[in-house]
C-alpha cells in the first residue's frame, strides 16, 4: 500500500481510553486532539488465536470509530497469549491471580495490534514480544493483587507498575508491551499522512 503525503491540518483521535497510550503518545511528542474511545464487543470467538483476535479488535475499534473529515484515528488492542490460550483483563482479583499463577515461571506473548483509520482506508499492525515471568511466591502474587494495579490489565499485570519485578526478560517491544509500541505507531501515521515530524517553524 502506498504512502499518504504528510498534511499539516491533519488532527488526531485517540480511540482508546487508556492513559498509558496518551503517556506513550507523548513520548514521541503527540497530543491527540481527541480522545474518543469506541464501545464494541471483546469477546474472542470460540478458538480465535490470540494473534488474530488482537487483529480482529484493533480493525473493530477503528471501525466503530467516528472520524471526521480531516481526522484520522488510532486505536489498539493488546493481549497476553499463554500459547493459544487468550489472558485478557481479569474480571476479578481470583482471575488476576489465576492468570498470575499460570504465566508464573513461563514464557508467555504480549501482542499489541494498532489500527489507523484514514476515511475507509484502514490499516493494522502487529507487534509480538517475549516475555517472562520469575517463578512467583503466595507472597508475592498476594502483594500485587493488593496493590489493585491488576486491574484492567491484560494477563492481570503491567510491566510498567509494580509487577516489573517480577518481568527479569523480554525480547521484543517494551512499549509494545505497556499498550502501544511507539515505533510502530509512529511509522503506521506517518505512513497515513500524519505529520509527525514536522521541521521547525
Amino acid at each position: 500500500m502506498s504512502a499518504y503525503a504528510p498534511e499539516d491540518g491533519l488532527k488526531l483521535v485517540l480511540g482508546s481510553g487508556s492513559p498509558r497510550r496518551l503517556e506513550l503518545l507523548a513520548q514521541i511528542g503527540i497530543a491527540p486532539d481527541a480522545v474518543r474511545p469506541p464501545d464494541i464487543d471483546e469477546t474472542p470467538h470460540a478458538g480465535e488465536h490470540p494473534r488474530d483476535y488482537v487483529k480482529r479488535m484493533a480493525l473493530q475499534k477503528a471501525q466503530a470509530s467516528i472520524a471526521a473529515p480531516g481526522e484520522i484515528v488510532l486505536c489498539a488492542d493488546t493481549t497476553v497469549a499463554l500459547g493459544r490460550r487468550i489472558l485478557g483483563k481479569p474480571a476479578d482479583a481470583g482471575e488476576a491471580a489465576e492468570f498470575l499463577y499460570a504465566l508464573s515461571g513461563r514464557r508467555h506473548k504480549v501482542i499489541t495490534a494498532i489500527s489507523v483509520r484514514r476515511g475507509d482506508d484502514i490499516r493494522v499492525r502487529d507487534v509480538q514480544t517475549d516475555v517472562k515471568l520469575k517463578q512467583l511466591t503466595n507472597a508475592e502474587v498476594n502483594a500485587y493483587l493488593a496493590t489493585g494495579d491488576w486491574q484492567g490489565k491484560a494477563g492481570g499485570y503491567a510491566i510498567q507498575g509494580p509487577a516489573g519485578a517480577f518481568v527479569p526478560w523480554i525480547q521484543g517491544s517494551f512499549t509494545g508491551v505497556v499498550g502501544l509500541p511507539v515505533a510502530e505507531t509512529a511509522n503506521l501515521l506517518v505512513t497515513m499522512g500524519y505529520p509527525l515530524y514536522r521541521s521547525a517553524p
